[in-house]
């Protein structure tokens, strides 16, 4: 089937996806006659869910029409920082430190570590989740509506990556979710988990939250200064 000429052009962050020679350059390329706009620019490399919009011959195109022979076609990232209304993830086994940093800010966050894509996937749509993964392809699946490709190999630069880009500080609520299994976290007497504290502990902490979910018991160790201060520089950035 003898296909059709078109032209591309991708623009900011979308080049990170791209061969050397395509990015920042207008390129030329071979395809089918009824492949949709999202089709070829998934082929190129580039997941649907990182385009925020499409223009062809200088006018906005849908991702799910067609190309004709000969179309200029220039695709743009999302503006950032992203605004979620209500940011809720789903986040793939490779990123488990950067799920419990979602957490500890009191994100709802999906993880777990041996999911495989097609849960993953499910569960991004079925709870209408933005999925956080290094896996390209992972982002090119169909049912995947909302979903960020993370750059940073670093936890804390990860952190950092997401909570920028989607304005994440102005969701902060801190050490009111469970790091270990996502439930939110409600205070607690002393009297009530004195059996469950650590000798040390128990002489000189009062305040405790315990998860609705798994039961664990939190208080506010030695850890607790530091992580707030990088949550306020978080914030503040």
């Amino acid at each position: 089937m003898a296909g059709v000429r078109l032209w591309f052009r991708f623009h900011g962050e979308l080049n990170d996806f791209l061969a050397l020679a395509r990015r920042n350059v207008e390129f030329e390329h071979i395809a089918g006659i009824t492949d949709t706009a999202k089709h070829v620019i998934e082929s190129l490399g580039v997941p649907h869910t990182e385009v925020g919009r499409v223009t062809v011959n200088g006018e906005i195109h849908p991702l799910s029409e067609p190309l004709a022979r000969g179309d200029h076609v220039h695709i743009f990232p999302h503006a950032t920082p992203v605004v979620l209304r209500s940011p809720r993830f789903v986040v793939d086994g490779h990123l488990g430190r950067l799920a419990a940093y979602l957490r500890m800010l009191g994100f709802d966050t999906w993880y777990e570590r041996l999911a495989g894509d097609a849960l993953l996937a499910a569960i991004a749509s079925s709870e209408q989740r933005l999925l956080l993964t290094r896996d390209v392809g992972l982002l090119k699946r169909r049912e995947v509506l909302q979903g960020y490709c993370v750059r940073s190999d670093k936890p804390n630069d990860q952190l950092r990556e997401v909570s920028g880009r989607f304005a994440l500080s102005l969701h902060f609520a801190p050490f009111t979710r469970c790091m270990d299994c996502n439930g939110p976290l409600s205070p607690v007497s002393k009297n009530e988990v004195a059996d469950l504290l650590p000798p040390h502990t128990r002489e000189t902490k009062n305040e405790f939250s315990r998860c609705l979910n798994c039961g664990k018991v939190f208080w506010r160790g030695s850890h607790h200064a530091r992580m707030l201060g990088w949550i306020q520089a978080l914030a503040g950035r």
